[in-house]
Protein backbone atom coordinates (compact mmCIF):
# COMPACT_ATOMS: atom_id res chain seq x y z
CA UNK A 1 0.00 0.00 0.00
CA UNK A 2 1.32 3.43 -0.96
CA UNK A 3 -0.63 6.33 0.52
CA UNK A 4 -0.35 10.06 0.11
CA UNK A 5 -2.79 12.88 0.54
CA UNK A 6 -5.26 13.47 -2.31
CA UNK A 7 -5.18 17.06 -3.53
CA UNK A 8 -7.93 19.35 -4.73
CA UNK A 9 -6.02 21.77 -6.91
CA UNK A 10 -6.81 20.68 -10.47
CA UNK A 11 -10.58 20.38 -10.09
CA UNK A 12 -11.37 23.30 -7.83
CA UNK A 13 -12.27 25.92 -10.43
CA UNK A 14 -14.42 23.55 -12.45
CA UNK A 15 -16.24 22.10 -9.46
CA UNK A 16 -16.76 25.52 -7.91
CA UNK A 17 -18.65 26.54 -11.03
CA UNK A 18 -20.75 23.38 -10.73
CA UNK A 19 -21.58 24.25 -7.15
CA UNK A 20 -23.00 27.56 -8.33
CA UNK A 21 -25.06 26.40 -11.30
CA UNK A 22 -26.17 22.91 -10.26
CA UNK A 23 -29.49 22.68 -8.50
CA UNK A 24 -32.68 20.68 -8.47
CA UNK A 25 -34.26 20.53 -11.93
CA UNK A 26 -36.61 23.40 -12.74
CA UNK A 27 -39.56 21.03 -13.04
CA UNK A 28 -39.26 19.91 -9.41
CA UNK A 29 -41.56 21.86 -7.14
CA UNK A 30 -43.18 21.09 -3.85
CA UNK A 31 -41.92 18.06 -1.90
CA UNK A 32 -38.54 16.64 -2.82
CA UNK A 33 -39.21 13.47 -4.90
CA UNK A 34 -36.00 11.94 -3.56
CA UNK A 35 -36.86 11.89 0.14
CA UNK A 36 -39.54 9.22 -0.04
CA UNK A 37 -40.21 6.39 2.42
CA UNK A 38 -39.24 8.40 5.49
CA UNK A 39 -35.74 9.20 4.25
CA UNK A 40 -34.02 12.55 3.90
CA UNK A 41 -32.70 11.41 0.51
CA UNK A 42 -32.88 8.15 -1.44
CA UNK A 43 -31.56 7.52 -4.95
CA UNK A 44 -31.10 4.01 -6.34
CA UNK A 45 -30.08 5.37 -9.77
CA UNK A 46 -32.73 3.35 -11.57
CA UNK A 47 -33.79 6.22 -13.84
CA UNK A 48 -37.17 6.68 -12.18
CA UNK A 49 -36.38 10.19 -10.89
CA UNK A 50 -33.96 13.07 -11.29
CA UNK A 51 -32.42 13.86 -7.92
CA UNK A 52 -30.34 16.83 -9.11
CA UNK A 53 -26.80 15.46 -8.85
CA UNK A 54 -23.86 17.58 -10.02
CA UNK A 55 -22.39 15.45 -12.80
CA UNK A 56 -19.47 16.30 -15.08
CA UNK A 57 -17.25 15.14 -17.91
CA UNK A 58 -13.80 16.66 -17.87
CA UNK A 59 -10.18 15.85 -18.65
CA UNK A 60 -9.40 12.62 -16.83
CA UNK A 61 -12.55 12.65 -14.67
CA UNK A 62 -16.20 11.84 -15.27
CA UNK A 63 -19.28 11.19 -13.19
CA UNK A 64 -22.47 9.91 -14.76
CA UNK A 65 -25.62 7.99 -13.96
CA UNK A 66 -26.06 5.00 -16.24
CA UNK A 67 -26.84 1.29 -16.07
CA UNK A 68 -28.40 1.70 -12.63
CA UNK A 69 -25.33 3.21 -10.94
CA UNK A 70 -23.63 6.54 -10.32
CA UNK A 71 -20.22 5.90 -11.87
CA UNK A 72 -17.13 7.96 -11.06
CA UNK A 73 -14.07 7.54 -13.27
CA UNK A 74 -10.84 9.27 -12.24
CA UNK A 75 -7.42 8.92 -13.88
CA UNK A 76 -5.77 11.81 -12.00
CA UNK A 77 -3.49 10.03 -9.54
CA UNK A 78 -3.60 11.58 -6.07
CA UNK A 79 -6.52 13.90 -6.82
CA UNK A 80 -10.05 13.32 -5.57
CA UNK A 81 -13.17 13.96 -7.62
CA UNK A 82 -16.78 13.74 -6.52
CA UNK A 83 -20.48 14.26 -7.19
CA UNK A 84 -22.85 15.98 -4.77
CA UNK A 85 -26.64 15.87 -4.48
CA UNK A 86 -27.32 19.61 -4.06
CA UNK A 87 -29.05 19.35 -0.69
CA UNK A 88 -28.36 20.76 2.76
CA UNK A 89 -28.52 18.63 5.91
CA UNK A 90 -27.19 18.76 9.44
CA UNK A 91 -27.17 15.39 11.27
CA UNK A 92 -27.31 12.44 8.86
CA UNK A 93 -26.62 8.75 8.45
CA UNK A 94 -25.51 7.97 4.87
CA UNK A 95 -25.52 4.44 3.47
CA UNK A 96 -24.10 3.64 0.03
CA UNK A 97 -23.40 0.45 -1.89
CA UNK A 98 -20.11 0.81 -3.77
CA UNK A 99 -17.99 -1.38 -6.02
CA UNK A 100 -14.58 -0.87 -7.62
CA UNK A 101 -15.06 -2.06 -11.19
CA UNK A 102 -11.57 -1.34 -12.54
CA UNK A 103 -8.31 0.40 -11.76
CA UNK A 104 -5.59 0.01 -9.13
CA UNK A 105 -6.51 -1.38 -5.71
CA UNK A 106 -4.40 1.42 -4.21
CA UNK A 107 -7.23 3.91 -4.39
CA UNK A 108 -9.81 5.67 -2.24
CA UNK A 109 -13.58 5.89 -2.59
CA UNK A 110 -16.53 6.62 -0.36
CA UNK A 111 -19.10 9.14 0.81
CA UNK A 112 -19.12 12.81 1.70
CA UNK A 113 -21.06 14.67 4.38
CA UNK A 114 -21.39 18.35 5.30
CA UNK A 115 -20.05 19.50 1.95
CA UNK A 116 -20.07 23.31 2.03
CA UNK A 117 -17.85 24.09 -0.95
CA UNK A 118 -15.24 22.32 -3.10
CA UNK A 119 -12.69 23.07 -0.36
CA UNK A 120 -14.72 22.30 2.77
CA UNK A 121 -16.22 18.91 3.63
CA UNK A 122 -15.81 15.57 5.41
CA UNK A 123 -15.13 12.35 3.51
CA UNK A 124 -15.29 8.68 4.56
CA UNK A 125 -12.97 6.58 2.39
CA UNK A 126 -12.10 2.93 1.86
CA UNK A 127 -9.57 1.44 -0.56
CA UNK A 128 -9.44 -1.59 -2.82
CA UNK A 129 -6.65 -3.01 -0.67
CA UNK A 130 -8.65 -2.94 2.55
CA UNK A 131 -7.83 0.37 4.24
CA UNK A 132 -10.04 3.18 5.51
CA UNK A 133 -9.87 6.78 6.71
CA UNK A 134 -12.12 9.62 7.81
CA UNK A 135 -10.83 12.87 6.36
CA UNK A 136 -11.50 16.58 6.23
CA UNK A 137 -10.83 19.08 3.47
CA UNK A 138 -10.57 22.71 4.55
CA UNK A 139 -9.92 25.86 2.54
CA UNK A 140 -6.78 26.52 4.57
CA UNK A 141 -5.07 23.51 2.91
CA UNK A 142 -5.27 21.89 -0.56
CA UNK A 143 -4.64 18.48 1.02
CA UNK A 144 -6.82 16.25 3.13
CA UNK A 145 -6.39 16.01 6.90
CA UNK A 146 -6.93 12.44 8.09
CA UNK A 147 -8.76 12.32 11.42
CA UNK A 148 -8.20 8.58 11.95
CA UNK A 149 -5.16 6.38 12.48
CA UNK A 150 -2.81 9.12 13.67
CA UNK A 151 -3.20 10.84 10.32
CA UNK A 152 -2.94 7.70 8.19
CA UNK A 153 -5.10 5.05 6.54
CA UNK A 154 -5.85 2.00 8.71
CA UNK A 155 -6.24 -1.60 7.52
CA UNK A 156 -9.40 -3.51 8.47
CA UNK A 157 -10.43 -6.92 7.13
CA UNK A 158 -14.12 -5.94 7.28
CA UNK A 159 -13.49 -4.16 3.96
CA UNK A 160 -13.97 -6.36 0.90
CA UNK A 161 -10.98 -5.93 -1.38
CA UNK A 162 -10.66 -5.60 -5.15
CA UNK A 163 -13.86 -5.71 -7.18
CA UNK A 164 -16.06 -6.96 -4.32
CA UNK A 165 -18.93 -4.72 -3.23
CA UNK A 166 -18.92 -2.81 0.07
CA UNK A 167 -21.70 -1.22 2.07
CA UNK A 168 -20.40 2.10 3.38
CA UNK A 169 -22.18 3.82 6.25
CA UNK A 170 -21.17 7.25 7.53
CA UNK A 171 -22.80 8.92 10.53
CA UNK A 172 -22.34 12.67 10.95
CA UNK A 173 -24.13 13.53 14.20
CA UNK A 174 -23.17 16.65 16.10
CA UNK A 175 -19.37 16.66 16.36
CA UNK A 176 -19.16 12.86 16.08
CA UNK A 177 -18.17 11.19 12.80
CA UNK A 178 -18.59 7.40 12.76
CA UNK A 179 -17.64 4.92 10.04
CA UNK A 180 -19.14 1.46 9.47
CA UNK A 181 -18.40 -0.89 6.56
CA UNK A 182 -20.35 -4.06 5.81
CA UNK A 183 -22.08 -3.77 9.18
CA UNK A 184 -18.81 -3.62 11.16
CA UNK A 185 -18.02 -0.38 13.07
CA UNK A 186 -14.53 0.77 12.07
CA UNK A 187 -13.90 4.07 13.80
CA UNK A 188 -15.39 7.17 15.39
CA UNK A 189 -13.81 10.62 15.76
CA UNK A 190 -14.95 14.06 16.86
CA UNK A 191 -14.47 17.30 14.93
CA UNK A 192 -16.37 20.60 15.28
CA UNK A 193 -15.47 22.22 11.95
CA UNK A 194 -18.61 21.63 9.84
CA UNK A 195 -22.16 21.26 11.18
CA UNK A 196 -24.28 21.36 7.98
CA UNK A 197 -23.86 20.75 4.27
CA UNK A 198 -24.47 18.56 1.24
CA UNK A 199 -23.89 14.83 0.78
CA UNK A 200 -22.06 13.08 -2.02
CA UNK A 201 -19.67 10.39 -3.21
CA UNK A 202 -16.06 10.57 -4.36
CA UNK A 203 -13.07 8.60 -5.64
CA UNK A 204 -9.31 8.93 -6.19
CA UNK A 205 -6.56 6.63 -7.53
CA UNK A 206 -3.22 6.65 -5.72
CA UNK A 207 -1.33 4.84 -8.50
CA UNK A 208 -1.26 5.41 -12.27
CA UNK A 209 -4.40 4.09 -13.89
CA UNK A 210 -8.09 4.91 -13.96
CA UNK A 211 -10.17 4.19 -10.88
CA UNK A 212 -13.77 3.37 -11.80
CA UNK A 213 -16.20 3.16 -8.89
CA UNK A 214 -19.89 2.29 -9.18
CA UNK A 215 -22.25 3.53 -6.49
CA UNK A 216 -25.31 1.33 -6.69
CA UNK A 217 -27.51 3.41 -4.39
CA UNK A 218 -27.33 6.05 -1.68
CA UNK A 219 -29.74 6.50 1.21
CA UNK A 220 -29.72 9.29 3.80
CA UNK A 221 -31.75 9.22 7.01
CA UNK A 222 -31.95 11.29 10.17
CA UNK A 223 -30.36 9.75 13.30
Amino acid sequence: MRRFKPKLIVLLTFLASLAVVSCLPDNISGPDPCNEDGTLFNDQFDGSKNCGWSLFNGSGVTSEIEEGVLRISNSLSGEITWAVANRNFDDVIITAQARQTSGPDDNAYGVICRYQSPENFYVFLISGDGHYAIGKYQSSSPQITYLTGEGQYVFNDAINQGAAANEIRASCIGNELSFTVNGIPLDSVTDPTFVTGDIGVGASPFQPGTAVIDFEGIRVVAP
